[in-house]
């Protein structure tokens, strides 16, 4: 395997937090610090408040972070996503991403939106969000709150685009292609799920219920190995193939079953998500600018921060003065830049950093906001537990 590309910032741990105020280290304290970081902007007329996530407030959906104490960079140590280059660049490379992604697909169809993402959607329905900008791509943020505006700033998986016009194309649509294409495979999948092997990131269990794996978690599969696996061509471009850079018309070829053939030279189809080394989309970027340049108040939710995207704007709310909570199991990147001139005596008005669940603490925080609220809050049937839809499906669509 090619060395790569570019380093994955912060994939030791980082160091631990110091809680603020000191009283936040329980569920009563940290609501009690949350509720004067929402009071310091909520006199205002219109909520303020922008909310930051990451992974983490997806574990308890059953996905895996990647900097968490299980996260995928602390289980697997090999493991390492694609490269935006390397993806656009080899035809061998796509077909092993896209036969892990295949493998994955179905499990992230399982998993739902959990008690932290309907305890987002519950704060707006109070007034005290805005808006919120997510690293995820699994989507939940859009389906748990519809109405609350959600920036997806990494992109989201449950499409593709191609990378020549640029059209989307529905990843489950994409899915059934896959299968079509790959029938060994297709049949490989209804084994492993029915085995439960995918419900697990720890190899040793997977190998246990049947799936055999290699040092770097690849799927070891002999009677289908990833160069037999094919994907489709974007169905735009295989009837009207785009102009190269001379005006000319591209080539989009394809073999008798549909597959796209590596003599082709655009239709390549990949996840609407940002790959390391991609930029992010700049309308997006500029949507979650103005964002931050808008709110009054910054509640960051299940994330490191490792990535600089994010981190930057934590950085810009920073800049502007306004008070920044951070809710996240583990250390951030650099966050003393985000406390070290608040006044000890304050009690979460300025800004509070808390080491507590996201799916424990902000259902709590709800229901004490909306005892002083007409707002009624509607339950939401979450009942999800990391074993139910598989902490591995990241690792499987995202390398």
């Amino acid at each position: 395997m090619r060395k790569p590309y570019m380093r994955i910032p912060y994939t030791d741990i980082l160091a631990s937090p110091t809680i603020i105020p000191q009283t936040a280290t329980t569920i009563s304290g940290a609501i009690a610090a949350l509720q004067e970081f929402f009071g310091a902007t909520s006199a205002k007329s219109s909520p303020s408040t922008v909310v930051l996530t990451g992974a983490g407030i997806s574990v308890a959906s059953g996905l895996a972070d990647y900097r968490g104490p299980n996260g995928t960079y602390r289980v697997n140590k090999t493991y390492r996503p694609i490269y935006y280059s390397e993806f656009l660049q080899n035809h061998e490379a796509r077909k092993r991403y896209w036969a892990r992604s295949f493998l994955g697909w179905t499990t992230l169809l399982k998993g739902k939106p959990n008690a932290g993402h309907y305890a987002v959607k519950h704060l707006g329905d109070l007034g005290l969000v805005r808006s919120v900008i997510t690293q995820n791509v699994d989507s939940f943020h859009p389906k748990a709150h519809p109405q609350l505006p959600t920036i997806e700033l990494h992109g989201y998986l449950r499409s593709c685009v191609c990378t020549s016009c640029h059209e989307e194309l529905p990843r489950d649509t994409f899915q059934h292609e896959l299968a079509r294409l790959n029938p060994a495979w297709a049949v490989f999948l209804q084994e492993i799920l029915a085995s439960g092997a995918l419900d697990t990131e720890n190899p040793d269990e997977r190998r246990a219920r049947g799936l055999k794996t290699n040092p770097d978690g690849d799927v070891d599969l002999p009677d289908a190995p990833y160069t037999t696996f094919r994907y489709p061509a974007c169905p735009r471009c295989l009837t009207s193939p785009p102009a190269i850079a001379d005006g000319s018309p591209a080539k989009v070829e394809v073999d008798t079953d549909g597959a796209w053939m590596p003599t082709s030279t655009a239709g390549i189809l990949k996840p609407a998500v940002t790959m390391f080394g991609e930029n992010i989309r700049v309308p997006i970027k500029a949507a979650a600018e103005q964002a931050i340049e808008n709110a009054g108040s910054l509640l960051v939710l299940g994330t490191s921060l490792a990535t600089y995207s994010a981190w930057r704007l934590a950085k810009r709310a920073k800049d502007r003065g306004i008070p920044i909570a951070i809710v996240n199991l583990g250390g951030v990147r650099g966050e003393e830049t985000f406390f070290a001139d608040l006044d000890p005596s304050q009690k979460g008005s300025q800004g509070a950093r808390i080491e507590l669940s996201t799916d424990e603490l902000l259902p709590a925080l709800v229901e004490q906001l909306r005892q002083s609220s007409n707002i009624k809050v509607a339950a939401e049937g979450h009942g999800h537990s990391p074993e139910q839809h598989g902490a591995s499906v990241f690792k499987d669509m995202m390398s």
